[in-house]
């Protein structure tokens, strides 16, 4: 249990070599020094700022969207926090236009909350999904924080408190106008807190759209559901679960530590990383500048990583990967439990990448058998072609062939569903007994 001391020590250790090396590599580059005349000057250059970039730390990068364009124009955009809890911040990109834009339609512009995976990156990783979505809507975004940074007298953090931050940032918002986009493992609990606020009479929010997700882990099961499934909890508590240091605010809070975390991303695909620093290398002695930059602006945000509340984890594991408790109906969250049949007001849009190898085809999809009191016409579901994992909310096929279809589809349910008559809801009941 004391490998996260290890690992900070070795971080302390390793502290004077990376800010030496990266000295190194600006004197062997910088304009007028003697030393980058030398020859092989851009061959040492490179080498020490590879080795810099590798043993560096890497702290949570902002969004930095500051403005954006529409219709041609320039628009301000501010990051406000909305709400503060503990271990989240709800945030707002407030857009600032005024009559002289134009562009006073934008305040009847629909309203959405974007829930970022708690699974290791931090929020910023969605950067591209707010940037894109921004002139069309209203954005929030929920924004986690790193474990290590929670005093421990925050107390714990389970997935049931997940859910119920969740159904606390809606009814913040506001239900009645509101649509949810929920990425990657907060599928499940996103879908549970909507489920909930239904069965409670609640007001749910007017879509729902859900992108690469486990919810129904038992369809093909990738390399990431195995080794959930295949191992006891107890694995994951011995092997996983480390104490924060004392250096930390959260001193002493059981966690998942990022850099543990960091290590299984980089294990999944090490040639890929490899030949990318190789690449990086090469770059930087050709002087290729530009392509440089690209590899830094892409490593800066996945070498970044937060610490997973312990509890959290396990909760996750042994509620979303053994037990298939969302879709056997057996999940409870804090008594209640959870039947996705409860959602009637909420349309449904779920996502899935045709090449997906952390979340296979048919886990995302599965939400919409599970909601069966939807009406078929308010259901719809997108598999993009060539698409991994990321690629449903990233980049270019993101912008291109997701996201039209993402904002057609709000812009279809913006309105609030026609409630039936008395005449129809006797007529279902009927065909029920029947």
């Amino acid at each position: 249990m004391l490998l996260y001391q290890m690992h900070e020590n070795a971080r302390a250790w390793m502290a004077p070599l990376t800010y030496w090396s990266d000295a190194v590599a600006k004197m062997y580059t910088a304009q007028g020094s003697w030393l980058s005349g030398l020859p092989g000057a851009q061959r040492v250059a490179a080498g020490y700022d590879l080795l810099y970039r590798v043993g560096k730390d890497y702290e949570k990068p902002g969004f930095g969207i500051h403005e954006i364009e529409v219709d041609g124009v320039n628009i301000p955009v501010v990051e406000r926090v909305a709400l503060a809890k503990p271990f989240c911040r709800l945030l707002r990109f407030k857009r600032y236009h005024d009559q002289a834009d134009g562009l006073s339609r934008m305040k009847d512009d629909p309203t959405v909350l974007i829930v970022a995976p708690l699974s290791g990156h931090h929020s910023t990783l969605l950067r591209d999904t707010v940037k894109t979505m921004l002139p069309d809507h209203k954005v929030y975004i929920t924004d986690w924080t790193d474990a290590r940074m929670v005093p421990k007298e925050a107390g714990a953090f389970h997935l049931d408190d997940y859910v119920a931050y969740i159904e606390e940032f809606i009814r913040h918002i506001g239900a009645d106008n509101l649509h949810v986009v929920s990425v990657c493992q907060p599928t499940v609990p996103v879908l549970a807190a909507v489920s909930l606020m239904a069965a409670r009479g609640e007001a749910t929010p007017r879509t729902l759209t859900m992108m690469g997700g486990p919810i129904d882990a038992r369809e093909s099961p990738t390399a990431v559901n195995n080794l959930a499934m295949r191992r006891p909890l107890s694995w994951f508590e011995q092997n996983l679960i480390h104490t924060v240091p004392a250096n930390y605010p959260g001193g002493g809070r059981k966690v998942y530590p990022g850099f543990l975390q960091h290590m299984g991303f980089v294990a999944m695909n090490p040639e890929r990383h490899a030949m990318s620093h190789w690449d990086y290398y090469q770059d930087l002695v050709q002087g290729d500048e530009e392509t440089a930059a690209s590899h830094r602006r892409f490593y800066d945000e996945y070498n970044a990583v937060l610490d997973m509340p312990a509890e959290y984890y396990i909760d996750t594991i042994r509620t979303v990967f053994q037990d298939y408790a969302l879709p056997r109906g057996l999940w409870r969250v804090n008594g209640e439990r959870v039947d996705a049949g409860k959602i009637h007001d909420t349309a449904l849009l779920t996502i899935e990448g045709e090449l997906d190898d952390i979340s296979g085809e048919g886990q995302t999809r599965a939400a919409l058998k599970l909601c069966d009191n939807v009406p078929a016409s308010r259901k719809q579901h997108i598999t993009v072609k060539g698409a991994g994992h990321y690629g449903i909310f990233s980049g270019k096929r993101w912008r291109s062939q997701v996201y039209p279809q993402v904002r057609d589809f709000i812009a279809a349910n913006q309105e609030a569903p026609k409630k039936p008559t008395k005449r129809v809801v006797k007529k279902k009941a009927a065909a029920r007994k029947a």
